[in-house]
């Protein structure tokens, strides 16, 4: 079993588990500066280890005139300011070669993150493990468990062996996805710390017509269930305002409420690995 290492952060299935927390796209260094603050409180509070996660673009938004984030360029400004007060590691998604190559320049972002739509295109997976850095590949909706090899196989082929695997719903019919829980026993067969993404799970995309929907009353029961099983990372999208939020938010977590989700998944945690 495999144990990644982020600065003070290591992560495997085995040891309790990381929380990688934060809003879905960065709508402004002052809200990105306030959410990070409520995040660290927490942590500090229930002792848990935690990656701030925040989209610098969302290239993958349903319709062209929604928001899509505050750009690269801004973005690594912001990411670096919350790493100074917060001494926290920075996670982002990718979209494209190119960013793999501006990213690798920098120290600022700790682990690239695949997203769900993205985790076969063959190119940009080499790109990302170019750089050397923690890859985070989401299960694609459309994926078996039993696919993930030939992900592993080409970040590999890097010599990159920084990998983790990130299960978030399997698509059920027309703008519905459905966690099945066997996937995650699956893929910890092939070594990886396997990470579950309580938000997107219960997203339902495009079911807005021009955006998608989501049910985030359901993220604690898919994260205690997950926990329960035994994996190496909660994700959870959070925001001090869902249902107002530029992105994602009928499933994202209200910031309020993550404190005590985070406490009742360390006793779920702890009773699962001891």
């Amino acid at each position: 079993m495999k144990n990644i290492k982020i600065d003070n952060i290591e992560i495997s299935n085995n040891l309790p588990f990381t929380l990688i927390v934060g809003p879905c796209v960065l709508e402004n260094r002052d809200h990105a500066i306030k959410i990070a603050e409520k995040i660290s409180n927490v942590c500090n509070q229930t002792n848990t280890k935690f990656i701030f996660k925040a989209s610098f673009d969302k290239a993958n938004r349903t319709n062209i005139n929604s928001n899509r984030g505050v750009g690269l360029s801004e973005s690594l400004k912001i990411f670096q300011e919350i790493k100074n007060i917060f001494n926290c590691p920075i996670i982002t998604d990718v979209h494209n070669e190119h960013q793999c190559i501006e990213l690798s320049k920098s120290n600022i972002i700790d682990v690239i993150q695949i997203p769900a739509f993205l985790c076969r295109q063959t190119d940009l997976l080499l790109a990302a493990g170019k750089t050397n850095k923690v890859i985070n590949v989401k299960k694609g909706q459309f994926l078996s468990p039993f696919d993930i090899p030939n992900i592993i196989e080409k970040i590999e082929s890097t010599n990159n062996n920084n990998i983790l695997i990130t299960e978030r719903g399997t698509s059920f019919g027309y703008n519905n996805l459905v966690n099945d829980f066997r996937s995650i026993e699956i893929m910890k067969r092939y070594n990886y710390p396997v990470i579950f993404d309580a938000t997107h799970s219960v997203q339902e995309p495009g079911g807005f017509g021009k955006s998608s929907s989501g049910k985030r009353e359901f993220v604690p029961i898919l994260s205690k269930a997950a926990v329960a099983i035994g994996v190496a990372g909660i994700f959870i999208e959070t925001h001090d305002d869902p249902d107002n939020a530029p992105s994602d938010g009928p499933n994202m977590l209200h910031l309020n409420n993550l404190k005590e989700l985070v406490l009742k998944l360390k006793d779920f945690d702890s009773l699962a690995k001891n």
